[in-house]
């Protein structure tokens, strides 16, 4: 049924424009003015509570009408899968932790001369990818043992909205660290580990 399609594909319209406005650098702006220096220690926490509440609508209408099977993987392959997914789970957490620098308001609403805009200071995974995000959620989805028509529709309109949102990322990274991380974009491909070179961790 059509309908069937449409209503996942709005649920996944809906959480792109609530997790792209909450990402916002306008919005980040509006938290600063409203929270203060609180908004360093809660706005992560609360803008990833918002993020999952917000994709389990989609979840659940997935779950519910998953729509025609297209392939199954078999064990133990399936499990192999599986196993790949979690791994590339782990990702997104490790990112985090290599880099919580650049997820600071203040530093992310500074220019690359000021003070508070700080040093790339590459370490952990990114010295072998530039966005592990994107590289998590591609291979989740690349990953998944059972895939249906409804879900193949939304992992397209998903690749695309994290390849779009990777370049506004790389963007921002660029008006955050100047020149810094230009020169470390020519070092380290941004999806690909190890595909140019690896760096050093930077102090």
């Amino acid at each position: 049924m059509v309908s069937s399609k449409i209503t996942p594909v709005f649920s996944l319209v809906a959480f792109a424009v609530i997790h792209s406005l909450t990402a916002s650098l306008p919005f980040k702006r509006l938290v600063m003015r409203a929270t203060g220096p609180r908004a360093e220690t809660l706005y992560l926490p609360a803008y990833s509570l918002l993020a999952v509440l917000t994709i389990l609508p989609l979840v659940y209408q997935l779950y519910k009408n998953p729509g025609r099977v297209l392939y199954k993987i078999p064990s133990p392959w399936r499990w192999l899968m599986v196993g790949g997914q979690l791994i590339a789970g782990i990702l997104a957490p490790v990112a985090f932790w290599d880099a919580p620098h650049r997820f600071k308001i203040r530093s992310q609403l500074s220019g690359p001369q000021a003070s508070k805009a700080g040093s790339l200071n590459i370490r952990g995974i990114y010295r072998w990818v530039r966005d592990p995000f994107l590289l998590s959620g591609l291979v989740m989805m690349l990953l998944t043992p059972i895939m249906t028509v409804n879900l193949l529709v939304i992992y397209l309109l998903t690749t695309i909205y994290l390849f779009l949102g990777s370049l506004h990322w790389e963007t921002r990274l660029m008006a955050q660290f100047g020149d810094e991380y230009r020169e470390y974009q020519k070092k380290v491909h941004r999806i690909i580990p190890g595909l140019r070179q690896s760096v050093k961790d930077s102090d």
